[in-house]
């Protein structure tokens, strides 16, 4: 998955206003991104109004000239956009119709996380334990196989929130009949819930429920197949587990991992179409030492902004290790991408402006590529200081004040950070910029 940026675009776009190289292929006009902008093998591309509306909404400078000379281009699809859980702004997470909505929207890869059913079937869902918020299951008869049932919340006088409601269904709990039954739904749930039909829902308000109608259910091996029909490529991700589960199915994490790759294999998934992904850098090293999809395996890695020394997660027995001895292990075991958020690779410099993090910064050094998670997954609507994870490294809001401006945090991971690719909840933000830009 390489990227490369057409030297000078960006100045050229600006300084001498000449159309960038979408636009120079492709003149024709196009009514505001409703019509289809394109082919490039699988689905035609609809990139939908969102790239529009955030781009107008972008702030006078060269980025948003450059941007603005592409909107009557065509938009190729392109590795740097990622369809992270397909589309999941808008569709469910982990559905056909989530995933057929990322390739439409120009992904050139797309996500299946990946856990199993309770005989071993490979499944594409968030977690092992998230049905209750990503399915129906409560509302069927299957909420009898719940590990916790569903319990209301408890409430005060004042009807504030004193217990919050819970259930946890297991996909580990199913057969793959019983998975297939279910539908699935925006992940979400209602703390203040008292019955279980206001418990599924909760879905946040910059969200919707439109895409609910149909929430088609997937197991890896039909996410694969219809990626190919699509014309994308694969990142599937496979999920930690309970462990008692997995030895229970698998034998062991080892053999869970590598029976995964050989899912993989067996549905004809070549090592160059693949980026397979784990937070567990066991996983990672038995797919370099024991599979061909090793080469392009991507080490997911956890962040903790609020610790500034150990702000990257190294499991055990690593821990042992400070963080430059880990990452020279790494890089000698052969990991070669390496995938931290968004708000680890990002800082804000005292004019205000998005930077390069150190820790970016030292991964370069240090010989890695770098894909980074995840973007349209916080509300911008009132800038980067209400948004949360995603934005830590602008906790003030001071350069992201209002949507528009994530599109300045994408400028810098791709021109300056050089990360291969970036995961979004919605690719269209992402596709635009990556083929008005010449990514690859």
């Amino acid at each position: 998955m390489q990227q490369t940026l057409r030297l000078g675009a960006l100045a050229l776009a600006c300084a001498a206003l000449a159309l960038p190289p979408a636009v120079q292929a492709d003149d024709r006009e196009v009514e505001h991104g409703q019509r289809l902008h394109g082919r490039d093998g699988g689905t035609a591309i609809q990139l939908g109004p969102r790239p529009f509306y955030l781009v107008d909404g972008l702030d006078d400078g060269p980025l948003k000239r450059a941007l603005q000379q592409c909107r009557h281009g065509s938009t190729r699809r392109t590795d740097f956009s990622i369809g992270h859980r397909g589309a999941a702004l808008q569709f469910p997470e982990h559905t056909q119709e989530s995933y057929t909505a990322a390739a439409r929207l120009g992904a050139g890869i797309v996500e299946c996380d990946v856990t199993f059913t309770r005989e071993g079937e490979f499944v594409c869902r968030h977690a092992q334990n998230d049905l209750h918020t990503t399915t129906n299951i409560l509302q069927t008869a299957l909420a009898a196989t719940c590990l916790r049932p569903f319990v209301p919340a408890v409430l005060d006088g004042n009807g504030k929130v004193v217990t919050p409601a819970s259930a946890e269904c297991r996909t580990s709990e199913l057969t793959l009949d019983q998975f297939r039954s279910l539908r699935g739904k925006m992940d979400a749930f209602n703390p203040a819930a008292r019955t279980v039909d206001e418990f599924v829902g909760g879905t946040a308000p910059w969200r919707t429920d439109l895409y609910t109608g149909r929430g088609t259910l997937m197991t890896l091996r039909e996410s694969i197949a219809l990626n190919e029909r699509l014309g994308v490529k694969h990142t599937p991700e496979l999920k930690a587990g309970d462990a008692a589960s997995i030895a229970a199915v698998f034998g062991s994490q080892q053999n869970y991992a590598l029976k995964f790759a050989d899912e993989l294999r067996r549905a004809g998934v070549r090592p160059r179409d693949a980026w397979p992904q784990s937070f567990n850098v066991e996983d990672v090293l038995a797919w370099i030492d024991h599979t061909p999809y090793g080469r392009q395996a991507v080490y997911l890695l956890d962040y903790n902004a609020a610790d500034p020394v150990n702000d990257i997660v190294i499991q055990s027995p690593y821990n042992q290790m400070d963080r430059a001895e880990y990452f020279r292990m790494l890089k000698q075991r052969g990991v070669r991408i390496v995938a931290p958020p968004i708000p680890a690779l990002l800082a804000v410099d005292a004019n205000g402006r998005i930077v390069p993090s150190a820790l970016a910064k030292q991964l370069r050094a240090w010989g890695f590529d770098i894909i980074t998670w995840t973007l349209e997954r916080s509300d911008l609507r009132a800038g980067a200081s209400r948004a949360g994870f995603y934005y830590d490294f602008d906790a003030a809001g001071r350069a992201i004040r209002k949507d528009s401006d994530q599109y300045l945090a994408v400028d810098v991971l791709a021109r300056e950070v050089g990360v291969l690719g970036i995961f979004s909840d919605w690719p269209a933000t992402v596709s635009y910029y990556a083929s008005c830009m010449g990514m690859r």
